[in-house]
């Protein structure tokens, strides 16, 4: 009996080795398999050892797995040093939402998150309870197949801010959000679309931001109310929006629209300040404006904007589609109808030099194409932007002497009424008391906010004769432009 066994032992190892493979619980291993196990009920266990232990193995060989106790972990030797398996590894503060089962249970119709939870959406979620983000953080893996949906209300509420990234946003209303100034909002790589009612409302955070997001489909937009800093990058509004995609209330100190574009048709328009909200300090580059609605694409301020323009000084605006607003492209143009006497004293040569603000209310001057320029009153300009610049200024006067000839005259710039740009002096000499002579300034001056240049005019020599009469030049046209 023993040499039977022994000969059975003997020919199973032969056979082992001859076929070079390894089956535990099947007959028939897998041809590319050194060594297979097959259970439906046990598994496989690998040696078990405290950290101790695992760090005594000597001369361990690279590949070499066992199970840390101490750490509840796999470990794996490689290059000299021992690795833990990550995928053995749990995240912290993680659930994965399959289902509306695996978000907190809702309370008031409202689904709390757990603070700084990662919550990851796979696949279409559909809510029957707002969710109260509670600083926690939302993320799909892929923005067109993770959604969370809410047919009969609004999708993110509450009084509290946190992060939105990699989803689809789809219900009654995407925003109801009215938080703090402590609290912050990101909204990154986000599809908001077919919203029945309007994308919604985002108020009283100290920071907004929305980076890389595209609305379609939406009943009517969003409305951001008074808020720190309001900061929206690469937002893509396509033409199947309705209503106002981007309104502006209360007061803010930064808003920052960068890049993105917002297509119109219908009646919708892109960009609503017509509440007049308070800003800081507004920046709108790159942004494109297009389409064909009937409405214009900025609703503009009512106040403190430009015949031609929709925003403030606070703003900094170029943009294809609609006008470039900035302090660099400040101007303004003056000019009247009728004439301007102005009189000199013939017994005080050299006399002070006199402002043409002509003397009559016949003889007030128009301004026209003003542009954070004002005229308040007859020949001034008044630079009303936030910085100090540098402007070109051409100005033009036709001009009669009425004293006898050789009389000189010298027009120029003055700034502030008091300062006198030299460089912009042009002379003129009666030669006669019926000529009409035009006399053309140029220059440049530099100018901070709320100071003004005026035309003035000075008698350099007098003519021979009338030693004893007040001699006047007769201004009959003045042209100033200022950019």
């Amino acid at each position: 009996m023993l040499v039977k066994k022994l000969l059975y032992f003997v020919v199973l190892f032969a056979s082992l080795t001859l076929s070079a493979q390894v089956g535990i619980g099947t007959t028939n291993p897998d041809t590319s398999s050194l060594f297979e196990v097959q259970s439906t009920t046990k598994g496989l266990l690998t040696p078990r050892m405290t950290t101790a232990q695992r760090t005594a193995i000597s001369s361990p060989a690279n590949g070499l797995l066992v199970y840390d106790t101490d750490e509840s972990a796999f470990y794996y030797y490689e290059s000299a040093a021992w690795s833990r398996l990550k995928g053995a590894e749990k995240r912290d503060n993680y659930v994965l939402v399959k289902s509306q089962a695996d978000l907190p249970a809702p309370s008031g119709s409202v689904i709390t998150l757990d603070e700084n939870t990662f919550y990851e959406i796979n696949g279409t979620i559909a809510l029957t309870a707002s969710i109260n983000l509670n600083g926690a953080y939302v993320s799909g893996l892929d923005a067109t197949e993770d959604v969370l949906s809410y047919t009969g209300g609004t999708v993110f509420s509450g009084s509290t801010g946190g992060s939105i990234r990699n989803i689809t946003i789809t219900g009654a209303r995407a925003f109801n959000i009215s938080a703090s100034v402590s609290e912050s909002l990101l909204v990154q790589n986000t599809i908001v679309a077919n919203t029945t009612t309007s994308v919604g409302t985002i108020a009283n955070l100290g920071l907004f931001f929305g980076n890389i997001v595209q609305f379609l489909n939406n009943a009517d937009g969003v409305t951001y109310t008074n808020i720190g800093n309001l900061l929206l990058n690469n937002q893509a509004w396509l033409s199947s929006n309705s209503g106002t995609y981007e309104r502006l209330s209360g007061t803010f100190g930064l808003v920052q629209k960068v890049s993105g574009f917002s297509t119109v048709s219908g009646s919708a328009r892109a960009f609503d300040v017509s509440s007049n909200p308070t800003v800081g300090n507004g920046v709108l580059l790159s942004t494109v404006f297009s389409g064909t609605s009937s409405n214009p694409y900025i609703n503009r301020y009512t106040a403190g904007s430009y015949t031609g323009y929709n925003f403030t000084n606070n703003w900094t605006v170029n943009c294809p589609g609609i006008p470039v607003e900035s302090d660099n492209v400040a101007t303004g143009n003056i000019y009247f109808n009728g004439t301007i006497t102005t009189g000199f004293l013939q017994t005080v040569p050299n006399q002070n030099a006199l402002n043409l603000q002509g003397n009559s209310n016949s003889n007030n001057t128009s301004a026209v194409n003003l542009f954070r320029m004002s005229s308040p009153q007859n020949n001034r300009l008044t630079y009303l932007g936030n910085k100090t610049r540098t402007f070109q200024v051409n100005a033009a006067l036709s001009v009669r002497g009425n004293d006898n000839t050789g009389s000189f005259y010298a027009f120029f710039i003055r700034k502030n009424g008091t300062i006198t740009l030299t460089e912009t002096n042009t002379i003129m000499r009666v030669n006669n008391t019926s000529d009409v002579v035009s006399n053309s300034i140029m220059g440049t001056v530099e100018l901070a906010p709320n100071d003004y240049i005026e035309i003035w005019v000075q008698r350099l020599v007098t003519g021979t004769g009338n030693a004893s009469t007040n001699t006047n030049i007769v201004v009959f046209s003045l042209n100033v432009n200022i950019k």
